[in-house]
């Protein structure tokens, strides 16, 4: 049962802005938050190195290379990070406070435990927008880059290019597949971007119903135009027999269209399509899925539950406020070893649950939207009903 303050008759709580008082919690809240967040980047970076840094030194790898490598590396390792470090900040902050009977004065002064955490909600919320910010954008332009450099400095860089220069794609409905040829430079993705907008080396293979071999056409040159189709030039056609096994001769075409009526993809969707689900941005993912009529139920899952993981967990950082402040406070009777023992199991539990539910989420085993956001709302209710409890 928490302890409650008694406060007079003509005493009530203070919940307007005190520069002063949240100007000082601020302050120590930042410089604890800092020194964790600096020492866990460390600990996470020295990881990497240990575990890859012999992949490139064995292939005689230049520091160009792996110097940017494991920087590429970091902002992967902080959204993971974040969470924690606003956890251990707070119940710090709140401890040291409550070790001086800071946090016990000032309730009696008719402050509230919210308004004690006030300027450690406030950076919390700015953490969890940063963190929405590293999953959406950064984090996966810096994972796909580090991929590139990992595959160049612990492989053999010619057969890097061969693998990596070759994209296909195999249409929803299972009637075409595409082969791309990807320009020199590329880094694995469609040239969708390119300066005159043609890709070129085009391969397509077309299906019938019944899964034979209809046709296949091989284009110098595609390109791709909205609410038109792909138009090919300098193509060789080959069609096939009824049974898809034999092949009729070959015809050379100047140009070709395969109208958008027949083929709904396009080269974004190419392109997002062969990537993997974690390198996508939340809004391509609920593009890709919505645009994508005949995607398979199973691959729904995936990015469905995926979806839903991206839009929950940035907000561990915000909650985990929610979590140290009535944890810290405790921290005055049961002591700070047991309440950082009981916030850690907590966090980590979370973080546990939270990747178990992703995996039978893609798995199909629970709805997505179950998977995606039941344990950040289960996170959420633990954390307001234990600064409820306390509030009194």
């Amino acid at each position: 049962m928490a302890e409650k303050v008694i406060l007079p008759d003509n005493q009530k709580r203070v919940w307007h802005f005190m520069p002063t008082l949240d100007g000082y919690i601020f302050r120590e809240f930042m410089i604890k938050f800092s020194i964790l967040l600096l020492v866990s980047t460390i600990l996470f970076l020295l990881s990497d190195v240990l575990n890859d840094l012999s992949d490139f030194v064995e292939n005689d790898a230049s520091w160009r290379v792996y110097l940017p490598y494991f920087f590429l590396k970091i902002p992967g390792n902080i959204r993971f990070i974040l969470p924690i470090a606003m956890l251990l900040g707070c119940m710090w902050t709140m401890a040291t406070f409550g070790k001086n009977m800071e946090v016990t004065a000032m309730r009696a002064s008719g402050v509230s435990l919210f308004c004690c955490g006030r300027s450690i909600l406030f950076v919390g919320l700015l953490t969890t927008l940063v963190n929405i910010w590293f999953n959406e954008g950064l984090v996966p332009y810096t994972d796909r880059k580090a991929g590139v450099l990992l595959a160049i400095g612990s492989n053999d860089r010619r057969s890097h290019k061969i693998e990596d220069q070759k994209l296909t794609y195999r249409s929803p409905d299972k009637r075409r597949t595409w082969l791309f040829q990807l320009p020199e430079e590329s880094d694995g993705a469609l040239g969708v971007a390119a300066k005159d907008g043609k890709q070129y080396d085009v391969s397509v293979k077309f299906y019938r119903a019944n899964g034979s071999l209809e046709k296949d056409l091989t284009a110098k040159q595609a390109i791709y135009k909205d609410d038109e189709g792909w138009f090919f030039e300098d193509i060789v056609m080959t069609e096939y027999s009824s049974d898809g096994l034999f092949a009729k001769p070959s015809k050379n075409l100047k140009t070709w269209k395969l109208s958008d009526k027949i083929a709904t993809e396009t080269p974004v969707d190419i392109q997002y399509s062969v990537k993997p689900v974690e390198e996508l941005p939340s809004w391509v993912i609920f593009d890709l899925v919505v645009r994508t009529k005949d995607m398979s139920q199973r691959s729904k899952n995936v990015y469905w539950t995926v979806f839903f993981y991206r839009l929950a967990f940035p907000w561990s950082c915000f909650l985990a406020v929610f979590l140290g402040i009535p944890l810290a406070t405790k921290s005055e009777r049961t002591g700070i070893l047991t309440s950082i023992i009981t916030a850690v199991v907590i966090i980590v539990g979370y973080i546990v649950v939270a990747q178990i539910f992703l995996v039978i989420g893609k798995q199909g085993y629970i709805p997505p939207v179950i998977a995606g956001l039941a344990p950040t709302a289960a996170f959420i209710a633990y954390g307001i009903e234990r600064v409820v409890r306390n509030q009194a």
